[in-house]
Protein backbone atom coordinates (compact mmCIF):
# COMPACT_ATOMS: atom_id res chain seq x y z
CA UNK A 1 0.00 0.00 0.00
CA UNK A 2 2.70 2.61 0.69
CA UNK A 3 4.45 1.63 -2.43
CA UNK A 4 1.28 2.72 -4.12
CA UNK A 5 1.01 5.42 -2.65
CA UNK A 6 4.70 6.73 -3.34
CA UNK A 7 4.09 5.86 -6.76
CA UNK A 8 0.78 7.64 -6.90
CA UNK A 9 2.43 11.20 -5.11
CA UNK A 10 5.87 10.56 -7.68
CA UNK A 11 2.95 10.77 -10.46
CA UNK A 12 1.47 13.75 -9.58
CA UNK A 13 4.71 15.18 -9.09
CA UNK A 14 5.84 14.48 -12.36
CA UNK A 15 2.34 15.75 -13.71
CA UNK A 16 2.47 19.10 -11.70
CA UNK A 17 6.36 19.64 -13.41
CA UNK A 18 4.81 18.89 -16.93
CA UNK A 19 5.11 22.23 -18.95
CA UNK A 20 1.13 23.42 -19.61
CA UNK A 21 0.17 22.95 -23.12
CA UNK A 22 -2.91 25.36 -23.03
CA UNK A 23 -3.17 28.88 -24.23
CA UNK A 24 -3.13 31.34 -21.71
CA UNK A 25 -6.16 32.49 -20.13
CA UNK A 26 -8.17 34.60 -21.70
CA UNK A 27 -8.03 38.75 -20.92
CA UNK A 28 -10.77 40.78 -19.12
CA UNK A 29 -11.57 42.18 -22.58
CA UNK A 30 -11.28 38.72 -24.57
CA UNK A 31 -13.61 37.85 -21.71
CA UNK A 32 -16.12 40.51 -22.25
CA UNK A 33 -15.86 39.76 -26.30
CA UNK A 34 -16.98 36.41 -25.18
CA UNK A 35 -19.67 37.03 -22.92
CA UNK A 36 -20.89 39.42 -26.13
CA UNK A 37 -21.00 37.01 -28.32
CA UNK A 38 -22.73 34.44 -26.11
CA UNK A 39 -25.55 37.31 -25.53
CA UNK A 40 -25.51 38.31 -28.94
CA UNK A 41 -26.23 33.82 -29.97
CA UNK A 42 -29.03 34.08 -27.25
CA UNK A 43 -30.57 37.07 -29.01
CA UNK A 44 -30.09 35.25 -32.18
CA UNK A 45 -31.89 32.32 -31.54
CA UNK A 46 -34.81 34.96 -29.99
CA UNK A 47 -34.62 37.08 -33.54
CA UNK A 48 -34.95 33.75 -35.53
CA UNK A 49 -38.11 32.92 -33.15
CA UNK A 50 -40.11 36.06 -34.13
CA UNK A 51 -38.93 35.61 -38.15
CA UNK A 52 -40.37 32.64 -38.36
CA UNK A 53 -43.42 33.31 -36.79
CA UNK A 54 -43.28 36.80 -38.68
CA UNK A 55 -43.01 34.23 -41.69
CA UNK A 56 -45.94 31.83 -41.07
CA UNK A 57 -48.07 35.30 -40.77
CA UNK A 58 -46.76 36.26 -43.74
CA UNK A 59 -47.85 32.90 -45.57
CA UNK A 60 -51.42 33.26 -43.89
CA UNK A 61 -52.11 36.79 -45.04
CA UNK A 62 -51.30 35.87 -48.75
CA UNK A 63 -52.89 32.49 -48.59
CA UNK A 64 -56.04 34.85 -47.33
CA UNK A 65 -55.15 37.18 -50.11
CA UNK A 66 -55.19 34.24 -53.10
CA UNK A 67 -58.90 33.02 -51.62
CA UNK A 68 -59.91 36.24 -51.58
CA UNK A 69 -59.16 36.96 -55.30
CA UNK A 70 -60.70 33.57 -56.23
CA UNK A 71 -64.04 34.50 -54.35
CA UNK A 72 -64.26 37.50 -56.14
CA UNK A 73 -64.53 35.94 -59.85
CA UNK A 74 -67.86 36.67 -62.00
CA UNK A 75 -67.38 32.85 -63.46
CA UNK A 76 -65.68 29.36 -63.44
CA UNK A 77 -63.88 30.46 -66.49
CA UNK A 78 -62.67 33.32 -65.03
CA UNK A 79 -61.07 31.62 -62.08
CA UNK A 80 -59.39 28.80 -63.73
CA UNK A 81 -57.46 31.51 -66.24
CA UNK A 82 -56.22 32.91 -62.09
CA UNK A 83 -55.51 29.60 -61.14
CA UNK A 84 -53.28 29.05 -64.65
CA UNK A 85 -51.89 32.15 -64.77
CA UNK A 86 -50.37 31.71 -60.81
CA UNK A 87 -49.10 28.60 -62.48
CA UNK A 88 -47.28 30.53 -65.33
CA UNK A 89 -45.59 33.09 -63.15
CA UNK A 90 -44.55 30.05 -61.21
CA UNK A 91 -43.24 27.87 -63.66
CA UNK A 92 -41.28 31.60 -65.06
CA UNK A 93 -39.67 31.81 -61.57
CA UNK A 94 -38.54 28.98 -61.48
CA UNK A 95 -37.00 28.56 -64.92
CA UNK A 96 -35.47 31.82 -64.14
CA UNK A 97 -33.90 30.32 -60.99
CA UNK A 98 -32.67 27.30 -62.95
CA UNK A 99 -30.79 29.51 -65.48
CA UNK A 100 -29.42 31.37 -62.76
CA UNK A 101 -28.10 28.44 -61.03
CA UNK A 102 -26.99 26.53 -64.46
CA UNK A 103 -24.70 30.18 -65.10
CA UNK A 104 -23.53 29.62 -61.21
CA UNK A 105 -22.28 26.42 -62.16
CA UNK A 106 -20.77 27.32 -65.27
CA UNK A 107 -18.76 30.29 -63.80
CA UNK A 108 -17.63 28.08 -60.58
CA UNK A 109 -16.59 25.56 -62.71
CA UNK A 110 -14.63 28.02 -65.04
CA UNK A 111 -13.00 29.49 -62.28
CA UNK A 112 -11.19 25.75 -61.24
CA UNK A 113 -9.46 26.18 -64.75
CA UNK A 114 -8.99 30.01 -65.05
CA UNK A 115 -9.82 31.81 -61.63
CA UNK A 116 -7.58 33.24 -59.16
CA UNK A 117 -7.22 30.90 -55.96
CA UNK A 118 -7.70 31.54 -52.54
CA UNK A 119 -7.10 29.41 -49.83
CA UNK A 120 -8.81 29.67 -46.58
CA UNK A 121 -6.50 28.03 -43.93
CA UNK A 122 -8.69 26.12 -41.55
CA UNK A 123 -5.86 24.43 -39.24
CA UNK A 124 -6.05 26.78 -36.22
CA UNK A 125 -9.76 25.40 -35.36
CA UNK A 126 -7.85 24.03 -32.23
CA UNK A 127 -7.08 27.48 -30.89
CA UNK A 128 -10.50 28.37 -31.05
CA UNK A 129 -13.62 27.99 -29.49
CA UNK A 130 -16.68 26.00 -30.74
CA UNK A 131 -18.68 29.33 -30.84
CA UNK A 132 -15.34 30.75 -33.07
CA UNK A 133 -15.47 27.72 -35.47
CA UNK A 134 -18.84 28.65 -35.63
CA UNK A 135 -18.67 32.08 -36.52
CA UNK A 136 -15.98 31.37 -38.95
CA UNK A 137 -18.29 28.87 -40.84
CA UNK A 138 -20.48 31.22 -41.33
CA UNK A 139 -17.99 33.58 -42.65
CA UNK A 140 -16.79 30.99 -45.14
CA UNK A 141 -20.85 30.15 -45.88
CA UNK A 142 -20.36 33.93 -47.39
CA UNK A 143 -17.36 33.90 -48.96
CA UNK A 144 -19.19 30.63 -50.99
CA UNK A 145 -21.70 33.39 -51.66
CA UNK A 146 -20.13 36.34 -52.58
CA UNK A 147 -17.87 34.11 -54.75
CA UNK A 148 -20.90 32.51 -56.53
CA UNK A 149 -22.30 35.67 -57.54
CA UNK A 150 -19.48 37.14 -58.99
CA UNK A 151 -19.27 37.58 -62.91
CA UNK A 152 -15.23 36.33 -62.46
CA UNK A 153 -15.33 34.57 -59.35
CA UNK A 154 -12.23 32.88 -57.53
CA UNK A 155 -11.08 29.40 -56.98
CA UNK A 156 -11.88 29.05 -53.30
CA UNK A 157 -9.81 25.94 -51.41
CA UNK A 158 -10.97 25.54 -47.96
CA UNK A 159 -7.20 23.33 -46.38
CA UNK A 160 -6.94 21.41 -43.09
CA UNK A 161 -10.96 20.84 -43.16
CA UNK A 162 -11.30 17.88 -40.48
CA UNK A 163 -12.37 17.49 -36.94
CA UNK A 164 -15.43 20.26 -35.88
CA UNK A 165 -14.46 22.88 -38.20
CA UNK A 166 -15.23 19.74 -41.28
CA UNK A 167 -18.48 18.85 -38.75
CA UNK A 168 -19.90 22.17 -38.69
CA UNK A 169 -19.40 22.91 -41.86
CA UNK A 170 -21.30 19.42 -42.76
CA UNK A 171 -24.08 21.17 -41.26
CA UNK A 172 -24.74 23.74 -43.55
CA UNK A 173 -27.87 22.73 -46.32
CA UNK A 174 -26.07 22.18 -49.67
CA UNK A 175 -22.55 21.78 -48.25
CA UNK A 176 -21.58 18.91 -50.37
CA UNK A 177 -22.74 20.07 -53.81
CA UNK A 178 -20.42 23.58 -53.01
CA UNK A 179 -17.90 23.95 -56.34
CA UNK A 180 -15.06 24.39 -54.17
CA UNK A 181 -11.76 22.21 -53.15
CA UNK A 182 -12.29 21.04 -50.07
CA UNK A 183 -8.82 19.35 -48.51
CA UNK A 184 -8.22 17.92 -45.17
CA UNK A 185 -4.87 17.74 -45.42
CA UNK A 186 -2.73 21.56 -45.05
CA UNK A 187 -2.49 23.64 -48.06
CA UNK A 188 1.26 23.07 -48.03
CA UNK A 189 0.79 19.23 -48.65
CA UNK A 190 -2.37 19.76 -50.87
CA UNK A 191 -0.08 21.97 -52.89
CA UNK A 192 3.09 20.75 -52.79
CA UNK A 193 4.00 21.35 -56.35
CA UNK A 194 3.17 24.86 -56.26
CA UNK A 195 5.14 25.72 -53.11
CA UNK A 196 6.67 29.09 -54.84
CA UNK A 197 3.70 30.38 -55.94
CA UNK A 198 2.22 30.03 -52.05
CA UNK A 199 1.70 33.62 -50.38
CA UNK A 200 0.21 34.17 -46.69
CA UNK A 201 -2.03 37.02 -46.42
CA UNK A 202 -0.73 38.47 -42.84
CA UNK A 203 -0.77 41.65 -41.69
CA UNK A 204 3.05 41.12 -39.98
CA UNK A 205 4.37 41.20 -43.42
CA UNK A 206 6.46 43.87 -44.73
CA UNK A 207 5.60 43.14 -48.64
CA UNK A 208 2.59 45.09 -50.08
CA UNK A 209 0.30 43.03 -52.15
CA UNK A 210 -0.16 46.01 -55.23
CA UNK A 211 -1.38 43.18 -57.55
CA UNK A 212 -3.10 40.30 -58.13
CA UNK A 213 -1.24 37.86 -59.89
CA UNK A 214 -2.98 34.42 -61.08
CA UNK A 215 -0.23 32.35 -60.55
CA UNK A 216 -0.58 32.49 -57.27
CA UNK A 217 -2.33 31.57 -54.79
CA UNK A 218 -3.35 33.24 -51.61
CA UNK A 219 -3.91 32.02 -48.34
CA UNK A 220 -6.31 33.72 -45.98
CA UNK A 221 -5.76 32.49 -41.79
CA UNK A 222 -8.54 31.01 -40.26
CA UNK A 223 -8.83 32.33 -36.76
CA UNK A 224 -11.38 34.01 -35.03
CA UNK A 225 -10.09 36.08 -32.17
CA UNK A 226 -6.48 36.85 -33.56
CA UNK A 227 -5.48 38.82 -29.78
CA UNK A 228 -4.95 35.72 -28.56
CA UNK A 229 -2.79 34.08 -30.83
CA UNK A 230 -0.72 37.28 -32.30
CA UNK A 231 1.28 36.74 -35.10
CA UNK A 232 1.32 33.02 -35.53
CA UNK A 233 -0.16 33.33 -39.36
CA UNK A 234 3.21 35.25 -40.08
CA UNK A 235 5.49 32.63 -38.17
CA UNK A 236 3.98 30.13 -39.52
CA UNK A 237 4.68 31.07 -42.94
CA UNK A 238 7.85 31.35 -42.02
CA UNK A 239 8.77 28.36 -40.70
CA UNK A 240 7.36 27.00 -44.00
CA UNK A 241 9.60 28.86 -46.38
CA UNK A 242 6.55 30.41 -47.94
CA UNK A 243 5.76 34.60 -49.09
CA UNK A 244 3.70 36.43 -47.55
CA UNK A 245 2.05 39.78 -48.05
CA UNK A 246 -0.31 42.15 -46.85
CA UNK A 247 -3.20 44.04 -48.26
CA UNK A 248 -2.24 48.02 -49.03
CA UNK A 249 -3.76 49.37 -46.36
CA UNK A 250 -1.97 52.76 -45.75
CA UNK A 251 -2.53 54.22 -49.37
CA UNK A 252 -6.42 53.98 -49.42
CA UNK A 253 -8.31 54.10 -46.00
CA UNK A 254 -8.21 55.38 -42.60
CA UNK A 255 -9.71 53.27 -40.33
CA UNK A 256 -11.73 54.53 -37.25
CA UNK A 257 -10.74 52.08 -34.91
CA UNK A 258 -8.30 49.00 -34.92
CA UNK A 259 -7.42 47.71 -38.54
CA UNK A 260 -9.28 44.28 -38.39
CA UNK A 261 -11.68 42.38 -40.83
CA UNK A 262 -13.26 39.25 -41.47
CA UNK A 263 -12.39 36.49 -43.70
CA UNK A 264 -15.00 36.69 -45.63
CA UNK A 265 -13.93 40.57 -45.80
CA UNK A 266 -10.99 39.93 -47.12
CA UNK A 267 -12.04 37.20 -49.85
CA UNK A 268 -14.69 39.66 -50.89
CA UNK A 269 -11.94 42.23 -51.63
CA UNK A 270 -10.06 40.12 -53.56
CA UNK A 271 -12.84 39.00 -55.51
CA UNK A 272 -13.39 42.45 -55.94
CA UNK A 273 -10.07 43.97 -56.74
CA UNK A 274 -10.09 40.99 -59.88
CA UNK A 275 -13.11 42.49 -61.05
CA UNK A 276 -12.26 45.94 -60.97
CA UNK A 277 -8.41 46.28 -60.65
CA UNK A 278 -8.99 49.18 -58.31
CA UNK A 279 -8.34 48.78 -54.41
CA UNK A 280 -9.57 52.05 -53.70
CA UNK A 281 -13.30 50.49 -54.83
CA UNK A 282 -12.35 47.15 -54.01
CA UNK A 283 -12.22 48.43 -50.06
CA UNK A 284 -14.86 51.09 -50.35
CA UNK A 285 -17.58 48.13 -51.74
CA UNK A 286 -16.46 46.23 -48.46
CA UNK A 287 -15.85 47.98 -45.67
CA UNK A 288 -18.56 49.94 -43.89
CA UNK A 289 -18.55 53.36 -43.65
CA UNK A 290 -18.50 53.31 -39.95
CA UNK A 291 -14.73 51.74 -39.80
CA UNK A 292 -13.28 54.29 -42.15
CA UNK A 293 -13.35 57.11 -40.16
CA UNK A 294 -13.53 60.36 -41.35
CA UNK A 295 -11.86 60.36 -44.43
CA UNK A 296 -11.44 62.86 -47.08
CA UNK A 297 -12.42 61.82 -50.38
CA UNK A 298 -9.02 62.59 -51.64
CA UNK A 299 -6.51 61.63 -48.82
CA UNK A 300 -7.39 58.65 -47.98
CA UNK A 301 -5.67 55.70 -45.81
CA UNK A 302 -5.68 51.96 -45.95
CA UNK A 303 -6.98 48.97 -44.66
CA UNK A 304 -4.96 46.01 -43.63
CA UNK A 305 -7.88 42.54 -44.16
CA UNK A 306 -5.89 39.69 -42.07
CA UNK A 307 -7.57 39.87 -38.50
CA UNK A 308 -11.26 39.56 -37.18
CA UNK A 309 -13.19 41.93 -35.47
CA UNK A 310 -15.74 40.28 -32.99
CA UNK A 311 -18.04 43.30 -32.76
CA UNK A 312 -18.29 43.41 -36.71
CA UNK A 313 -18.75 39.93 -37.29
CA UNK A 314 -21.56 39.85 -35.13
CA UNK A 315 -23.37 42.31 -38.25
CA UNK A 316 -22.23 40.23 -40.82
CA UNK A 317 -23.20 37.46 -39.68
CA UNK A 318 -26.88 38.96 -39.63
CA UNK A 319 -26.18 39.93 -43.43
CA UNK A 320 -24.84 36.01 -44.32
CA UNK A 321 -28.30 34.28 -43.41
CA UNK A 322 -29.93 36.82 -45.97
CA UNK A 323 -27.72 36.96 -48.66
CA UNK A 324 -26.99 33.03 -48.42
CA UNK A 325 -29.65 31.37 -48.71
CA UNK A 326 -30.82 34.02 -51.42
CA UNK A 327 -28.43 32.44 -53.43
CA UNK A 328 -30.19 28.47 -53.11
Amino acid sequence: MEEEKGTEQNEQITMEKQPNSQPAPLSKNAQKKLLKQQKWEAKKLEKKAQVKEQKMKEAERKRKEWEEKLSICASEEERLKLIESRRELRKERMEKRAEEKEDKVQRLSKAKESGQNIVIDLEFADLMTTSEIHSLVQQIMYCYAVNGRCTSPGHLWLTGCRGEMENQLQRLPGFDKWIIEKESQSYIDALQDQKENLVYLTADSETVLDELDLKKIYIIGGLVDRNRWKGITMKKANEQGIQTAKLPIGSYLKMSSSQVLTVNQVVEILLKFVETKDWKASFFQVIPQRKRGETDSEDLQGVDGEELENEYDQYEKKKQCIEVHSTQ
